[in-house]
């Protein structure tokens, strides 16, 4: 039997430009602003062998999130109204709250995970974390399971 998948949650600056090229040939091609595989890898720069090397291995984390759920884990400053501040962001990119789980703050900081499902009509989960790191008090987002 063969080896089962793995998946992993990597920062953009982590990418090796040649993968992230490989998703900027595909976005042109769904887009129909070019019309074919060669035109794609020629506009960005990479060979159409490494085009599709990659192309089944590489996509971006929005594409084929919805109907998913993740779980984020992150720390924050014991501060009032902080918390509603965090799930004003979840709510504005509109991903469902499923579960919200927060301890007793210790030393002014309160561990906490929320599991999120993504929906047809979320926007970029990317950015929904990073404007969440982003906010005052947060620290040390994590995607701790995708289900």
């Amino acid at each position: 039997m063969g080896e089962a998948a793995k998946y992993f949650v990597v920062r953009e600056k982590a990418v090796p430009e040649v993968l992230l090229k490989v998703v900027e040939a595909k976005r042109l091609l769904e887009s129909e602003r070019v019309a074919t595989i060669q035109e794609a890898v020629d506009a960005v720069g990479i060979s159409r062998s490494s085009f599709y090397k990659y192309k089944d291995d590489i996509f971006q984390f929005h594409d084929n999130s919805q109907g998913t759920t993740f779980t984020l884990t992150f720390q924050m400053d014991d501060e009032p109204g902080l918390l509603s501040d965090v799930l004003k962001i979840i709510a504005d990119y509109r991903a469902n709250i499923l579960t919200i789980h927060q301890s007793i703050p210790i030393s002014g900081i309160a561990s906490l995970s929320v599991s999120v499902q993504i929906l047809q009509g979320t926007g970029n989960i990317s950015r929904m974390v990073e404007q969440m790191e982003e906010q005052r008090g947060v620290h040390h987002v994590k995607i701790l399971a995708r289900e």
